[in-house]
Protein backbone atom coordinates (compact mmCIF):
# COMPACT_ATOMS: atom_id res chain seq x y z
CA UNK A 1 0.00 0.00 0.00
CA UNK A 2 1.55 3.54 -0.66
CA UNK A 3 0.01 6.58 1.05
CA UNK A 4 3.07 8.50 -0.65
CA UNK A 5 3.37 7.53 -4.12
CA UNK A 6 3.95 9.91 -7.19
CA UNK A 7 3.85 9.04 -10.53
CA UNK A 8 4.31 11.51 -13.84
CA UNK A 9 3.18 11.87 -17.36
CA UNK A 10 2.82 14.07 -20.14
CA UNK A 11 -0.18 15.08 -21.08
CA UNK A 12 -1.66 17.14 -24.25
CA UNK A 13 -4.88 17.76 -22.11
CA UNK A 14 -6.65 21.46 -21.62
CA UNK A 15 -8.09 20.56 -18.27
CA UNK A 16 -6.84 22.75 -15.76
CA UNK A 17 -4.18 21.26 -13.13
CA UNK A 18 -6.25 21.81 -10.44
CA UNK A 19 -9.50 19.71 -11.89
CA UNK A 20 -7.05 16.86 -12.89
CA UNK A 21 -7.10 14.64 -9.30
CA UNK A 22 -11.31 14.90 -9.49
CA UNK A 23 -11.44 13.94 -12.97
CA UNK A 24 -8.89 11.03 -12.88
CA UNK A 25 -10.79 9.76 -9.23
CA UNK A 26 -13.78 9.44 -11.31
CA UNK A 27 -12.43 6.97 -13.41
CA UNK A 28 -10.26 5.01 -11.34
CA UNK A 29 -11.14 1.68 -9.04
CA UNK A 30 -11.88 2.71 -5.34
CA UNK A 31 -8.71 1.16 -4.30
CA UNK A 32 -7.13 4.12 -5.98
CA UNK A 33 -7.15 7.55 -5.00
CA UNK A 34 -5.46 10.34 -6.59
CA UNK A 35 -4.59 13.04 -3.55
CA UNK A 36 -2.99 16.29 -6.07
CA UNK A 37 -1.89 17.18 -9.40
CA UNK A 38 0.55 19.48 -10.28
CA UNK A 39 2.77 20.59 -13.11
CA UNK A 40 6.45 19.88 -13.34
CA UNK A 41 9.19 20.19 -15.55
CA UNK A 42 9.21 17.73 -18.63
CA UNK A 43 12.78 16.53 -17.17
CA UNK A 44 11.09 15.39 -14.07
CA UNK A 45 10.88 11.72 -12.98
CA UNK A 46 9.16 10.77 -9.89
CA UNK A 47 11.72 8.06 -9.18
CA UNK A 48 15.29 9.25 -10.41
CA UNK A 49 14.33 12.69 -8.74
CA UNK A 50 13.54 11.72 -5.52
CA UNK A 51 16.17 12.61 -2.60
CA UNK A 52 14.36 10.57 0.37
CA UNK A 53 11.66 8.15 0.68
CA UNK A 54 9.87 6.87 4.51
CA UNK A 55 9.29 3.26 4.56
CA UNK A 56 6.50 1.62 7.23
CA UNK A 57 6.02 -2.25 7.87
CA UNK A 58 3.65 -2.82 9.90
CA UNK A 59 3.63 -5.83 12.85
CA UNK A 60 0.48 -7.27 14.52
CA UNK A 61 2.50 -8.91 17.40
CA UNK A 62 -0.73 -10.22 19.17
CA UNK A 63 -1.94 -13.73 19.50
CA UNK A 64 -4.90 -14.28 17.24
CA UNK A 65 -4.34 -11.22 14.45
CA UNK A 66 -7.27 -9.45 12.99
CA UNK A 67 -9.54 -10.31 10.49
CA UNK A 68 -10.22 -6.60 8.50
CA UNK A 69 -6.44 -5.85 8.51
CA UNK A 70 -5.40 -8.99 7.93
CA UNK A 71 -3.88 -8.33 4.52
CA UNK A 72 -2.90 -4.82 5.35
CA UNK A 73 0.05 -6.31 7.65
CA UNK A 74 2.32 -9.15 9.08
CA UNK A 75 1.04 -11.42 11.59
CA UNK A 76 3.48 -12.38 14.45
CA UNK A 77 1.66 -14.34 17.12
CA UNK A 78 4.37 -14.74 19.46
CA UNK A 79 5.53 -12.18 21.55
CA UNK A 80 8.31 -9.72 20.04
CA UNK A 81 11.10 -7.73 22.78
CA UNK A 82 10.63 -4.82 21.53
CA UNK A 83 13.08 -2.83 23.49
CA UNK A 84 16.25 -5.53 21.34
CA UNK A 85 14.55 -4.25 18.25
CA UNK A 86 14.47 -0.63 19.19
CA UNK A 87 18.43 -1.07 19.59
CA UNK A 88 18.57 -2.84 16.71
CA UNK A 89 17.40 -1.12 14.30
CA UNK A 90 19.77 2.32 15.58
CA UNK A 91 22.68 0.23 13.55
CA UNK A 92 21.00 0.76 10.30
CA UNK A 93 21.25 4.64 10.35
CA UNK A 94 23.97 5.96 8.06
CA UNK A 95 25.89 5.05 5.02
CA UNK A 96 26.14 1.21 4.47
CA UNK A 97 26.64 -1.13 1.82
CA UNK A 98 23.43 -3.05 2.57
CA UNK A 99 24.27 -6.14 0.11
CA UNK A 100 23.03 -8.26 3.07
CA UNK A 101 19.40 -6.74 2.64
CA UNK A 102 19.11 -7.04 -0.81
CA UNK A 103 16.71 -9.64 -2.81
CA UNK A 104 18.97 -11.55 -5.14
CA UNK A 105 18.56 -10.32 -9.09
CA UNK A 106 18.23 -7.04 -8.13
CA UNK A 107 19.83 -4.93 -11.06
CA UNK A 108 21.16 -1.77 -9.05
CA UNK A 109 24.77 -1.02 -9.45
CA UNK A 110 26.04 -0.11 -5.88
CA UNK A 111 23.79 -1.25 -2.74
CA UNK A 112 25.26 1.68 -0.69
CA UNK A 113 22.29 3.64 0.62
CA UNK A 114 22.46 5.87 3.42
CA UNK A 115 19.28 5.59 6.35
CA UNK A 116 18.68 8.95 7.98
CA UNK A 117 16.11 8.00 10.59
CA UNK A 118 15.38 4.14 11.87
CA UNK A 119 12.76 3.34 14.16
CA UNK A 120 10.91 0.98 15.76
CA UNK A 121 7.72 1.94 17.32
CA UNK A 122 4.77 0.33 19.24
CA UNK A 123 1.05 1.17 19.25
CA UNK A 124 -0.81 -1.38 21.39
CA UNK A 125 -0.56 -4.62 19.82
CA UNK A 126 1.06 -3.06 16.45
CA UNK A 127 4.92 -2.69 15.50
CA UNK A 128 5.95 0.02 13.25
CA UNK A 129 9.24 -0.28 11.51
CA UNK A 130 10.12 3.36 9.70
CA UNK A 131 13.24 4.07 7.53
CA UNK A 132 13.89 7.34 6.03
CA UNK A 133 16.77 6.72 3.56
CA UNK A 134 17.84 8.32 -0.02
CA UNK A 135 17.21 5.42 -1.67
CA UNK A 136 16.23 1.73 -0.88
CA UNK A 137 17.47 -1.79 -2.76
CA UNK A 138 14.40 -4.27 -4.07
CA UNK A 139 12.86 -5.52 -0.82
CA UNK A 140 15.78 -4.14 1.40
CA UNK A 141 12.71 -2.97 3.96
CA UNK A 142 11.43 -6.53 3.75
CA UNK A 143 14.36 -7.79 5.14
CA UNK A 144 15.29 -5.43 7.85
CA UNK A 145 12.12 -5.97 8.87
CA UNK A 146 12.38 -9.68 9.11
CA UNK A 147 15.98 -9.50 10.84
CA UNK A 148 14.25 -7.21 13.34
CA UNK A 149 11.73 -9.64 13.94
CA UNK A 150 14.52 -12.49 14.48
CA UNK A 151 15.94 -9.54 16.89
CA UNK A 152 12.65 -9.26 19.09
CA UNK A 153 12.82 -13.56 18.98
CA UNK A 154 16.13 -13.94 19.79
CA UNK A 155 17.40 -15.22 17.12
CA UNK A 156 19.77 -12.84 16.77
CA UNK A 157 21.57 -10.36 18.99
CA UNK A 158 20.84 -6.37 18.30
CA UNK A 159 24.44 -5.80 18.71
CA UNK A 160 25.19 -8.27 15.76
CA UNK A 161 23.68 -6.31 12.85
CA UNK A 162 26.42 -4.03 12.19
CA UNK A 163 28.62 -7.78 11.33
CA UNK A 164 25.66 -8.77 9.36
CA UNK A 165 25.86 -5.43 7.58
CA UNK A 166 29.75 -5.81 7.31
CA UNK A 167 29.26 -9.24 6.10
CA UNK A 168 27.57 -8.04 2.23
CA UNK A 169 26.34 -12.09 3.05
CA UNK A 170 22.36 -12.13 2.21
CA UNK A 171 22.24 -15.58 4.43
CA UNK A 172 22.74 -13.77 7.78
CA UNK A 173 20.29 -11.98 7.38
CA UNK A 174 16.60 -12.33 8.20
CA UNK A 175 14.20 -13.53 6.20
CA UNK A 176 11.86 -11.16 3.41
CA UNK A 177 8.54 -10.42 5.37
CA UNK A 178 5.29 -10.66 3.21
CA UNK A 179 4.66 -7.42 1.11
CA UNK A 180 1.16 -6.93 2.49
CA UNK A 181 2.83 -5.16 5.34
CA UNK A 182 5.06 -2.34 3.64
CA UNK A 183 4.24 0.85 2.90
CA UNK A 184 5.76 3.70 0.69
CA UNK A 185 4.66 7.06 3.16
CA UNK A 186 6.42 9.69 1.95
CA UNK A 187 8.64 10.82 -0.70
CA UNK A 188 10.76 14.27 -0.49
CA UNK A 189 12.53 15.91 -3.73
CA UNK A 190 14.08 18.77 -2.29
Amino acid sequence: MHFGQVANFRTNSSLPIEKFAIAINSKLKKSIVIKQAEEVEEKFHSRYNAKQKTYRYIINNSKQGTAIYRDLEYHMPIKLEIEEMKKAIKYFEGEHDFKAFRASGTSSKSSVRTIYKAEVLEKGDRIFIELTGNGFLYNMVRIIAGTLVDVGLGKIKANEIPEIIKSKDRTKAGKTLPAHGLYLVEVKYK
